[in-house]
Formats: structure tokens, sequence, C-alpha cells
């Protein structure tokens, strides 16, 4: 399997490179090759008197390909000019990526993180399952939230199709991950008999999709909750502290530019965990 790691040659990114525990992570899920891809501002021209910055920019590419190739994986690297997210989305389209990883800082380990704005935008037009790499700083050193980046999931389901789908990403996690829970955030108590959008025996279907993690050897937890969705889900992840919430993103139209649900941009925006982001299949 492919993934394409978007980097900005910053130190936080390359805290997540440099981070083995990570690394054997993404090989568990069956990663092995990346694309290294860096993207520089049209605006800025390499070429100007005492400017280096295709030199640096090259130089510290081959750094993070080293720290990679050291770990056994066969790496390509791309410096493109343009717009980030379009370049991250177009490269991953190519070359046919599995997955997409793009690394989103927060401010400190204690404060609310928000989605720097080229993951926002990566997320919002990936047609690829999409891994947002949290990455926070403390003292000026930076650090990956979680190493342990699938060992824990908390999957949270309306049973949709674009959820079903976001369910079978873990044929891919099943070696990475050692418990998970699954969650169905129901309508609020007050109005869920007469809601259209409410669903039918939620726990019944939880339950089944337990039964198929447990056959992976995955200790699984189900959870019914009755609220706003993007709350629910926010309070769930204190109470069972995943490293990773699975979350599928719904698509307006068949066209390759998507939207995020609101639910699941809440999700990226605020959680504290890394995120696993699934299109809808039809975007592939």
């Amino acid at each position: 399997m492919r993934a394409v790691f978007a980097t900005d040659l910053s130190d936080a990114i390359e805290s997540a490179i440099s981070s083995r525990t990570c690394l054997e992570c993404l090989e568990r899920y069956g990663i092995e090759e990346f694309d290294l891809i860096t993207v520089t501002s049209p605006n800025v021209t390499t070429g100007m008197p005492g400017s280096d910055i295709g030199g640096r920019t090259k130089k510290g590419l081959a750094r993070q390909k080293q720290m990679l190739e050291k770990e056994g994986f066969a790496v390509n690297t791309h410096v493109m000019r343009g717009t980030p997210h379009r370049r991250i989305n177009g490269l991953a389209d190519r070359i046919d990526a599995d997955l997409v990883i793009v690394g989103s800082r927060g401010q400190s380990p204690l404060e609310q993180r928000f989605i720097g704005s080229t993951a926002r935008n990566v997320a919002r037009t990936s047609t690829r399952p999409l891994l947002v790499q949290r990455i926070v700083e403390d003292d000026d050193e930076h650090e990956v939230a979680n190493e342990h980046l699938f060992q824990r999931v908390l999957y949270a389901t309306d049973f949709s199709e674009n959820a079903e789908w976001a369910f079978e990403q873990f044929d891919h996690l099943s070696t990475a991950t050692q418990e998970a829970t699954l969650l169905h955030v129901a309508p609020p108590e007050r109005r869920a008999a007469g809601d259209e959008d409410a669903v039918p025996d939620p726990q019944i279907r939880l339950d089944e999709l337990a039964a198929r993690l447990e056959e992976m050897e995955i200790e699984t937890e189900t959870m019914v909750r009755h609220g706003e969705a993007s709350e629910e889900i926010l309070g769930v992840e204190k109470e069972v502290d995943p490293t990773s919430i699975l979350v599928g993103s719904r698509g307006q139209s068949p066209m390759r530019r998507l939207m995020l649900g609101s639910v699941s941009e809440d999700i990226t925006a605020q959680s504290e965990s890394n995120v696993l982001l699934v299109p809808p299949a039809r975007t592939r």
C-alpha cells in the first residue's frame, strides 16, 4: 500500500516522521511506500539573489526521506508549487494512494486545537482516506499526541452507506487496533420517537458490528447516546481516550470535489485524537 505524506519540512512534521512507533502503526496498516510531498508558494521565486529556498527545501526533503528509508520504507519525493491541498490531493489521485497523511498542529497539549487551513482543505476535498495526525507543542518542542495511531479507535456511525464504508477500514486496522468503541448518536430522547432520522434498533446493529471486530480479536465496546452528534462524539472521546477517531465524511454530490459534513468537520477540527476520515466510495 502507498501513502502520500504531506510535509512543510517543519520540526512539527519531522516529529511524526521520526517517530518509530507511528511508522510501525502505519506499517501494520499496510503502508510500504511513501510519497513525501512539499508544496511551495507560487509567489516564492527560488532564483532570487541571495535566496537558497530551493536548496534548503531539497535538503530538508532528503533528510526526511532518509528517516523513512532507514525504517525500511520505499520513498518518493515531490516538490511542487501551487495551492497545497490541490497539489496534495492531485498527487494522491494520480498515484492511486491508499492513504493521505497530514499533520495538524495544536497550540499546546492543554488547549483546544483547531485544524490548520491546509489540513482542513485537504479534508474537504480528498477522495482518499485521510489521516489527520495530531502534533502538539510543549515548551517549544513538538511531539505526536498519540504515537500508537490506531491502538484505540472510536468509530462513530450513523449507519449510512458512507459510515459502512468507513467501517471497512478495520480490515487494514486489524493488526494495529487493540480496542474499539462503536458509537451511534441518536436524536435527543425528547424527540427521538418521531424523528425521521432516528435509526431503528441501533444497539442491535452495533452489536453486529462488534461481533465482526471480535472475530478480528479486537476488544470492543458499544455505546448509544442521545443528543447532538458532534457534542456526544467529543464527549465520548474524553471518556474513552482513543488514539484515533474513525468517521466517514459525506459528499454533497458525485463530483470529485466534496465538502465535509458538519459532524465530521467538527470532529476533525476540535478532537484531541488523530482522525481517520473516509470519503464516500463513489469518489474513488
